[in-house]
């Protein structure tokens, strides 16, 4: 396959951020009814850009600086920070969209830029950019570096269909998190419904306390709750386990691991972690304080990324930057749900103070409303499908991700066989 080199500069306009025109806090607004969305670099997972958690900026800020306003088929690609290199396409706008100081932005492209997102991705090319930032204490990407590295550019029939191929198995992906959105937003309609609202069904099947079933206050809650519930931490469900890492001196531990060893870093927005970046030996096993964790343990990250939740949906260990709740009677559904009232409770309580981490005693000393089991076994059989349905989309997510990942070099480097007749 014969290609054509170019600098990037040569092929799009660069642009970012104006060092006088960045903002504060101050500029920031809460709803995006009163500004524009300013893009981070927390905004890319998995290489596509996810808009599920924004922040924005207001109007004023955003018309100040209209050559960074967001188009579709824009590239946008992480200049500065830990996440340096990382890149985006912009498929559509359906709010006005702008980029805070990490990012710049690539318009006016002249090559098909569905191809030119992929091609940043090839280790090629984010070899280019670590031989210009790497080592560095703030690892930084010039707009005038930046324009300098090479594209490799096919003729544009091959672009056309190295794009299209790429693009099916992304779609079927993106595809596959929609549904997944979907299906865990039904189960966590029905969570609140029964525990926040108190409406499961009572013993003729009608809402509970809308039907006038008896509500008791608790004292430690402050509340009424449904008679029968009781006040107590999540200890009383879940058994509390912690994580530990291998030395990473010790290459016997890493080299060659086929244990998933999660870290909050590998967090990406699914409720069921199947994949991980590090991976471990038995013998690092051996000679970590993590256990091996089976399917259905909820794993809450304690520090770095906090807060965040997943169930484990592989064996795997973890770092001593988690913690692992893993349920007295095996039901993981109402366990996951609950974690999340958890996490609302220790954000409350750090009111007014950073949130920097979470310890065992945090866990321990949040009281929570918990339910009757009951109640709890209904509810489990009643998501159990949809959580069935949520890890098998996530099994098959990580499978195509794989095959996009790898089939990514082959056509960029013509060792896959591609017909743009």
């Amino acid at each position: 396959m014969k290609y054509k080199k170019y600098k990037l500069g040569d092929i799009c306009k660069i642009f970012g951020r104006i060092g006088f025109r960045g903002y504060t806090t101050e500029d920031l607004v809460s709803s995006p009814a009163n500004g524009a969305i300013s893009l981070s670099p927390s905004n890319i997972v998995d290489g596509v850009m996810d808009l599920s958690k924004c922040t924005y900026i207001n109007w004023e800020k955003y018309e100040e600086s209209p050559e960074i306003k967001i188009a579709s088929n824009d590239i946008v690609i992480v200049k500065t920070g830990n996440s340096y290199g990382r890149t985006a396409i912009i498929r559509n706008v359906e709010h006005p969209m702008t980029l805070n100081p990490q990012f710049v932005v690539l318009k006016n492209i002249q090559i098909n830029p569905v191809y030119l997102s992929y091609f940043l991705k090839t280790d090629e090319f984010q070899k280019q950019v670590y031989g210009i930032v790497g080592g560095s204490a703030i690892p930084t990407l010039s707009q005038e570096n930046l324009a300098r590295l090479i594209v490799r550019v096919p003729n544009e029939n091959i672009q056309n269909t190295i794009a299209d191929i790429l693009d099916s198995l992304e779609g079927k992906i993106e595809v596959n998190k929609r549904i997944n959105d979907n299906l865990e937003a039904m189960a966590k309609q029905l969570y609140d419904y029964w525990f926040v609202q108190f409406d499961f069904p009572n013993e003729e099947g009608k809402p509970y306390k809308s039907s006038g079933g008896a509500m008791v206050w608790n004292d430690k809650l402050k509340r009424e709750i449904p008679e029968g519930w009781y006040a107590e931490n999540i200890c009383k469900i879940a058994n509390i386990l912690s994580g530990g890492t291998p030395s990473k001196a010790v290459d016997e531990y890493w080299n060659n691991g086929t244990i998933p060893f999660f870290g909050p870093t590998d967090c990406n927005g699914s409720v069921f972690q199947i994949k991980t970046a590090d991976h471990i030996t038995q013998k690092g096993l051996e000679h970590c304080a993590s256990s091996l964790f089976e399917e259905g343990i909820v794993i809450i990250t304690a520090r770095g990324s906090i807060g965040k939740l997943v169930i484990v949906g592989t064996p795997m260990a973890m770092n001593q930057s988690c913690y692992a709740l893993q349920s007295k009677e095996g039901e993981y559904e109402y366990l996951y749900f609950l974690t999340t009232q958890l996490i609302d409770c220790l954000k409350a309580k750090g009111s007014g103070s950073v949130f920097k981490s979470i310890i065992a005693s945090d866990i321990e000393h949040s009281t929570l409303c918990i339910a009757t089991e009951n109640v709890v076994s209904d509810f489990c059989k009643k998501v159990k499908p949809l959580f069935e349905k949520l890890k098998a989309n996530t099994i098959e997510i990580a499978e195509l991700t794989k095959q996009r990942d790898e089939l990514l070099p082959l056509l960029m480097n013509g060792q896959a066989s591609v017909n743009s007749d």
